[in-house]
């Protein structure tokens, strides 16, 4: 019966393992095959003048790449990988891979991140590209179990909606039978309207579409946000959450990944320290305008230019607090004393914004209002707008981009390196 690789050690006597030829070194009366599943790498070596006939024509014939059925004797040997050997009575060829192929696996020839994409189930079989998606799995696991653990509801929103969730442009146009609809920007408007349901804590993890036209390293136009709204809470409180979260699950990674940040060169991997500062968003304009070549005012967004120089100053994670209610969404509460600044917050990394949230407008004609500040028109929101006529508690929440996450977290180069297949202005396929 086979077993995983890592799980075969100098004890076991008898191994019967099945994977991928990974490397192949022929030197003369002796061959080795390293062989790989998705736990690990094993030295298959076969001495020549005792191996068998099928063994040896097998041997002779597999490609790199191709899957391969091995059974034999398990030896001690300090310089394999893991410090074991396979000796083989049986070397069965199983599938059969081509030659040349699209990308070298071994990474010995470095290859392009769109050749990369363009062949991504090879890439996947890369020890080190495969480490990040095992990565990300162990991170959305610790993020689930952090929810669930503080008694949060999970709950599934639609992704084709009849309105924008902030208006503007940045929408995929569906046609949905005779009626105008859009791929969703956000759950915002129906984890808002959960408040109203009484549900008081809810969690949402799923893809979001953003029509920006943008060609960088950190957007991508499908992404997946993880996304919290909770009632009778302000923006310290959510903020809290989102700092508590965001340490908690480097943690897990850290102690759950080993091998897997090895394989990534990781060693070094640090949890963020907390307290995360609170800058104000005044005070990271100040910063930007003093470090920046390209003149930065208040009332602008930050630029990556100024989130560079910001995070340069900074250091670690923080957030960047009390926003200018104009270049906030509609539904950002106002600050009672001053409604030129409102409740809203950004998380940053040194290298990227990382999640986005807000206190909420949870009074009905404050929020009409509001969106009519903006130039967009109620009508379009009336579904939206009805529960605030209902008793809508005081709420708050944020949402969080799990591949910005993961891409920090790693220290990736690009984001898409943090998506199994990324969708941007020029991919569509695979």
């Amino acid at each position: 019966m086979r077993i995983p690789i890592q799980d075969v050690t100098p004890t076991t006597g008898m191994a019967e393992v099945i994977g991928w030829v990974h490397e192949v070194r022929d030197l003369g009366g002796l061959a080795f095959f390293l062989i790989r599943d998705r736990t690990g790498i094993i030295q298959v070596t076969i001495p020549k003048k005792k191996a068998s006939k099928t063994v040896l024509a097998a041997a002779k014939t597999v490609s790199r790449e191709s899957i391969v059925r091995v059974k034999g004797t398990v030896k001690a040997i300090d310089k394999a990988p893991g410090g074991r050997e396979l000796i083989p009575d049986i070397f069965e060829i199983m599938s059969v891979s081509e030659s040349p192929l699209p990308l070298d696996v071994v990474e010995k020839v470095p290859a392009e991140l769109d050749t990369r994409l363009d062949a991504r189930f090879l890439d996947l079989r890369r020890p080190r590209v495969g480490a990040v998606f095992q990565i990300r799995s162990v991170a959305m696991d610790a993020i689930n179990k952090f929810f669930f653990d503080r008694e949060f509801i999970q709950i599934t929103t639609p992704k084709i909606v009849a309105a924008a969730t902030e208006g503007g442009t940045e929408l995929f146009p569906i046609a949905y039978f005779d009626k105008e609809a859009f791929l969703n920007q956000s759950p915002q408007l129906y984890k808002q309207m959960m408040m109203a349901a009484g549900f008081e804590k809810v969690f949402e993890i799923g893809p979001i579409f953003r029509a920006e036209e943008h060609n960088t390293t950190k957007h991508l136009n499908e992404a997946t946000s993880i996304d919290i709204e909770i009632s009778f809470a302000d923006h310290y409180e959510v903020m809290q959450i989102l700092e508590d979260l965001i340490i908690s699950t480097y943690e897990y990674v850290k102690s759950k990944c080993n091998d897997q940040l090895a394989n990534l060169d990781c060693v070094d991997f640090m949890v963020p320290k907390a307290p995360f500062p609170k800058l104000p968003y005044v005070d990271a304009i100040t910063i930007a305008q003093k470090k920046c070549e390209n003149k930065i005012k208040y009332g602008d967004d930050i630029s990556t230019a100024a989130e560079k120089a910001i995070g340069e100053e900074l250091g670690g994670h923080y957030f960047i607090v009390d926003w200018p209610t104009d270049i906030r969404p509609y539904y950002a509460m106002p600050y009672e004393n001053d409604s030129s600044i409102c409740k809203a917050f950004d998380l940053m990394h040194p290298r990227m914004e990382l999640a986005s949230g807000a206190q909420r407008v949870h009074q009905h004609d404050l929020l009409v209002q509001q969106i009519k500040r903006k130039g967009l028109n109620p009508e379009s929101f009336e579904f939206y707008l009805h529960p605030f006529l209902y008793g809508m508690p005081p709420h708050a929440g944020w949402g969080l981009g799990a591949e910005r996450l993961v891409m920090t977290m790693l220290n990736l180069s690009n984001v898409r390196e943090a998506v199994l297949f990324p969708r941007d202005m020029h991919r569509l396929v695979p």
